[in-house]
C-alpha cells in the first residue's frame, strides 16, 4: 500500500488530470470563420505534376469561393450542385471559384470537360488525391460504404484575402442545401419594373391554372 501511494504521489498533478479525461475528449474542429486556407502543395489541376497551392494563390487576392464535393460524376454533384454555379448569372461576382474533390486529377479534368467543355465559366476543378487538403480543413468523412474510402463533405467556403469569411458545410455530409449556388451567389438587385413584371407573370400563371382546373372539373361532371 505504501508503495502504491508513493507512486501516485510521484505523478505530477497535470498528468493525473490527463488520466481522468475520457478517451474521446476533443470535439471536431471543422474549418472556422477567420481560419487561413491550408498552405499545402497537394492539390492538382488537370495532371499530377500541376500542383496548386490555394493559400499562396488566394492570399491578399480578394474574394474567392471554394466548393467541396464528395465525388466527381456523382448524381447530386453533376446534376444539381455544380451546374447551379455554372448556370448562375451571379458567378462572376464570387471572384475566383474552385471545385475540390478527393479524386485524381485525370477524373477531375474529365469531369470539368463534361460539365464545362468551353471553360467559359472560369471555375477551376482541383483534385485532392490524398485527401490531405480536405483533412487539413477537417472536412473529410468516412465514405467507404458509397465511395470506397474517405471523401470530402459537401461545402462552400467564402474566402476573403486567403481567409475563410463564411463556412457552409452540409450537416449530413452529402446533402445539397446550405452549399448551393442559390445560397452562396447573390445576383444584382432587381429594379421595381422587373419585380412587377415577375409578379404579374406569377399572377397570370395562377389564373391559367385556376381556369384549367375549373374546366377539368366541369368536364368530369355527369350530363
Amino acid at each position: 500500500m505504501f508503495v502504491a501511494r508513493s507512486f501516485v504521489a510521484a505523478i505530477p498533478r497535470a498528468s493525473v488530470a490527463a488520466l481522468r479525461l475520457p478517451f474521446h475528449s476533443s470535439a471536431s474542429a471543422l474549418v472556422q470563420v477567420g481560419d487561413s486556407i491550408p498552405d499545402l502543395d497537394v492539390l492538382a489541376e488537370n495532371s499530377p505534376g500541376n500542383k496548386v497551392n490555394l493559400a499562396k494563390e488566394l492570399k491578399g487576392k480578394g474574394k474567392a469561393l471554394i466548393i467541396g464535393v464528395p465525388a466527381a460524376f456523382s448524381p447530386s454533384c453533376s446534376e444539381s450542385h455544380i451546374p447551379g454555379y455554372l448556370n448562375s448569372n451571379a458567378l462572376k461576382g464570387a471572384g475566383k471559384v474552385f471545385v475540390v474533390s478527393v479524386n485524381d486529377p485525370f477524373v477531375m479534368k474529365a469531369w470539368r470537360l463534361a460539365l464545362d467543355p468551353s471553360g467559359n465559366s472560369g471555375i477551376r476543378f482541383l483534385a485532392d488525391p490524398t485527401a490531405k487538403f480536405t483533412e487539413a480543413l477537417d472536412l473529410a468523412f468516412d465514405g467507404a460504404a458509397i465511395f470506397g474510402g474517405n471523401r470530402s463533405k459537401r461545402y462552400a467556403l467564402v474566402i476573403e484575402d486567403g481567409k475563410v469569411k463564411e463556412s457552409h458545410v452540409e450537416p449530413d455530409n452529402t446533402g445539397v442545401k446550405v452549399s448551393t449556388a442559390a445560397k452562396q451567389l447573390l445576383g444584382p438587385p432587381m429594379d421595381a419594373r422587373s419585380v412587377s413584371t415577375r409578379v404579374q407573370r406569377q399572377v397570370d400563371v395562377s389564373k391559367e391554372e385556376v381556369t384549367e382546373r375549373a374546366l377539368k372539373t366541369e368536364n368530369r361532371q355527369p350530363r
